[in-house]
């Protein structure tokens, strides 16, 4: 027999490979793409379900309180008479009254009006007009009578209509100015219609 004779490594059959041979590491199997995709959206899951509950858990500041209705931040006093403006009509008399508005926003008056019939109201400043907290503003109001037979003989309780507004809300407010008040709009009208 000519050649070399020799035990080298043994070759694997047909259908075989050199894994199957005893004793041989099998290569490790492919890790499918699915489950990576899979591990990063459950990732991606927990670290927003995590982000949730810390902003669900911080603590938050309380809403800042609402302003007041401008009713209940203004109040409305008598000052006492004032002479009637140049070019008033007869039957004419003017008196002032003073808005204090004592917090929240400023408040605005869009009219002012009065309960009687037969009387008529113009203001200064004319309205509308605002008034800020801390700024009392003075108002000279000037009725003029036009039917003495519809005004009140004695006002016994008069008060002014006024519509305020604020940031808030609109709203109409009725002030009792109080027995001065009363006194000095009786003696007017009496005065006015005492020719009459």
């Amino acid at each position: 027999m000519s050649g070399t004779s020799g035990i080298g490594p043994v070759e694997p059959g047909d259908g075989t490979h050199a894994w199957d041979a005893p004793g041989a590491a099998a290569p490790a199997p492919a890790r499918p793409a699915r489950r990576r995709a899979t591990l990063l959206l459950g990732t991606a899951a927990v670290l927003l379900a995590g982000g949730g509950y810390l902003v669900a858990t911080r603590p938050h500041r309380p809403p800042p309180p609402e302003v007041p209705y401008p009713a209940q931040t203004v109040a409305f006093s008598f000052v006492g008479g004032r002479s009637t403006p140049p070019g008033a009509p007869p039957r004419s008399f003017s008196f002032a009254v003073r808005m204090t508005v004592m917090d929240g926003p400023p408040v605005t008056v869009p009219r002012m009006t009065q309960p009687y019939a037969g009387l008529t109201l113009s203001e200064a400043p004319r309205a509308p007009f605002r008034t800020t907290p801390g700024s009392p503003r003075e108002i000279t109001i000037t009725m003029h009578v036009t039917d003495c037979g519809t005004v009140p003989k004695d006002a016994g309780l008069p008060f002014l209509d006024v519509t305020l507004r604020n940031t808030r809300a609109i709203q109409v407010q009725s002030f009792i100015l109080g027995s001065r008040y009363a006194q000095h709009l009786s003696h007017a009208l009496k005065v006015a219609c005492s020719n009459s």
